[in-house]
């Protein structure tokens, strides 16, 4: 109906009716997604399970413990008395 905005499954069928599948693509950038943050940050984000999210990452092979060392370095630096 006009000025009513479509599900996202009424979008998906109406497109998968004009030949445009968007399963792999939409599973290739959640994928890439998962490369570039953490878990949680994509779970929240988009608002799926943090299995989910994890499963993703999986996929991806991405390991964070550099990420969350970094962090938590740079967390405790933010911390220290006279430090900018």
């Amino acid at each position: 109906m006009p000025g009513h905005p479509l599900s996202r499954k009424a979008f998906n069928d109406q497109l998968v009716r004009q030949g445009v599948h968007t399963r792999a693509a939409r599973t290739a950038a959640l994928i890439a997604l998962a490369t570039d943050l953490p878990a949680p940050v994509p779970a929240g984000l988009l608002d799926v399970h943090i299995h989910t999210a994890l499963m993703w990452a999986r996929h991806a092979q991405r390991d964070w413990t550099t990420y969350l060392t970094a962090r938590a370095a740079g967390l405790a630096d933010a911390a220290e008395p006279g430090r900018p």
